[in-house]
């Protein structure tokens, strides 16, 4: 009887592309971005179905987790910095588990992103303080330099990556940025941090739809009945808390 082949080989192969994916910044929380996980794990004759089923089965069910504009490490930096802004505490969740981060990422990915409504030809002077921002730079562009300035001042100050530092340093990196004192190149540290608490604001409270405000808790928080079809049986009750409904059909209870 001829002996069967070893399965050495193969086992080397797949660890080898785990190995991959987890050194290649490609997850997030052990997370598999995007579609990194199928593009890696190709069937070659050689892998087996049982390895796709393990990461299928602890995939996350919201499709809105995956990054359609962030690095992983802009991802990172983003999520910590507006779980600080808005924290986790005794009424509910912080921005972490709302999905804020993923939020931001999809609108940057879009118009509010490139800024395609918006006039940004020049010439370019300092505005009041009445008329907003006036600079050439979209919000893509405004993020890459925020982000990029968190982590250097981190670095220069706690020589410490951002996600690394405590609450507390997290907290005092913020607000030299809210204070503009933090320099960078194209738009200031003040403008930036607005931007960025806006944007978790808007995360924490945005129909679902858009992917932040998970499981509608933003709306359960604040008592918000979100996109009900009527208020006719209730119109004339006392105030009458019922169950949120978001736009997509798979958040309705």
């Amino acid at each position: 009887m001829t002996e069967q082949k070893k399965n050495t080989p193969v086992l080397d192969k797949r660890s080898s592309r785990r190995t991959f994916i987890k050194n290649s910044g490609l997850t997030v929380g052990g997370v598999v971005l995007g579609g990194a996980l199928g593009s890696l794990l190709v069937k070659d004759g050689k892998t087996t179905t049982n390895e796709t089923n393990v990461h299928s089965s602890t995939a996350p069910s919201n499709p809105n987790v995956a990054l359609m504009y962030f690095t992983p490490e802009q991802y990172r930096i983003t999520e910590a910095a507006s779980e600080r802004i808005f924290p986790k505490d005794e009424n509910g969740p912080g921005a972490k588990e709302l999905l804020v981060a993923y939020y931001i990422d999809h609108q940057l990915s879009g118009a509010w992103g490139m800024g395609s409504k918006e006039y940004t030809s020049g010439p370019f002077f300092p505005g009041e303080d009445t008329q907003g921002y006036q600079g050439r730079q979209n919000r893509q562009q405004i993020f890459e330099i925020g982000l990029k300035g968190i982590q250097d001042h981190s670095l220069k100050t706690y020589d410490k990556s951002f996600i690394e530092l405590s609450e507390d340093e997290q907290d005092a990196i913020l607000t030299e940025f809210a204070d503009g004192n933090v320099e960078l190149k194209g738009v200031s540290s003040a403008h930036f941090f607005g931007v960025l608490r806006t944007a978790t604001i808007e995360g924490a409270y945005a129909d679902p739809l858009y992917g932040g405000n998970a499981n509608m808790e933003g709306w359960k928080m604040k008592n918000f009945p979100g996109h009900q079809m009527s208020f006719l049986d209730i119109i004339e009750k006392e105030f009458t808390k019922i169950e949120p409904m978001a736009l997509n059909s798979q958040h309705k209870h």
